[in-house]
């Protein structure tokens, strides 16, 4: 019997299982999700059995590939060089660290705030048991990047992270400083990406601003759409917030967000 490889796919420690022959054809996958094995060769059930079995865990269930939904549809269209879904949270600094500046002050700052990325990245990703999807640094045309779009129960939000380390920040309608730093406009950037998010996505979509670390956190009684988020202690009010009115379509707003093309498209359409 020919060896079989198990090879994984999408994030780390969150994507499925592949399971394939020697010349690339898949036999099955485990979905770590859903702790379900899907069989495509039913000939090969054993084998596939053995080769995953150091991976498994609890009660797992086996059997043919469910019907795809729409999503999974879209999902399975989806090119690999198209899917922004293995986006790391601060994929773009790790390129700026690596070849980007030369100055100990810079690569210093850089560092910050990839820590506060992958911190807030990291806490988002968490609440995937609880329904909520999340697709980090999305290249948002005219705008740079959004560092975390999170699609879940509740809405869809826009998060701008904002690494604290200890300071006290302060938030106003336009503006926030860190500490005695200088002030930025993050809360205008965040309902500026929002915004144009809403739009590309035809969803509403909701500004928010994820404090990572702060000592303190002041924000103006008048900022009222912009959700501020203290972390790491804010994900579970995210997982308690009630669903929408008219909840979103999760996966499927997720199958066309992972797209690097919507944006994309978008792009050349407004051009």
């Amino acid at each position: 019997m020919r060896a079989l490889k198990v090879l994984p796919s999408g994030r780390p420690g969150r994507g499925r299982l592949f399971v394939n022959l020697p010349d690339g054809r898949a036999v099955a996958w485990y979905d770590r999700q859903e702790n379900r094995i899907s069989v495509l060769a039913d000939d090969q059930r054993e084998a596939v059995l053995r080769v995953l079995r150091p991976y498994l865990t609890g009660t797992v269930s086996i059997g043919p590939p469910p019907v795809p939904t729409t999503a999974g549809l879209l999902r399975l269209a989806l090119p690999p060089d198209a899917d922004l879904a293995p986006n790391r949270p601060g994929e773009s600094l790790l390129g700026e660290l690596e070849h980007g500046p030369a100055g100990a002050r810079a690569r210093h700052r850089l560092r910050h705030e990839l820590t506060a990325r992958q911190r807030a990245g990291d806490a988002f990703d968490a609440l995937e048991p609880e329904g909520w999807r999340t697709v980090h640094c999305v290249p948002l045309p005219g705008l740079g990047r959004i560092d975390h779009l999170l699609i879940g129960p509740a809405g869809t939000f826009c998060v701008r992270t904002v690494p604290a380390r200890g300071r006290r920040v302060t938030i106003g309608d336009l503006l926030l400083a860190v500490g005695r730093g200088e002030p930025r406009p993050d809360p205008r950037w965040a309902r500026r990406a929002a915004a144009l998010a809403a739009r590309v996505l035809a969803t509403p979509v909701a500004a928010a601003l994820a404090v990572v670390d702060a000592a303190r956190v002041d924000t103006a009684p008048t900022l009222r759409d912009v959700r501020v988020l203290r972390l790491p202690t804010a994900t579970p009010e995210l997982a308690r917030l009630p669903a929408a009115p008219q909840p979103p379509d999760v996966e499927a707003l997720y199958a066309a967000a992972r797209d690097s093309r919507t944006w994309l498209r978008w792009a050349g359409e407004r051009a």
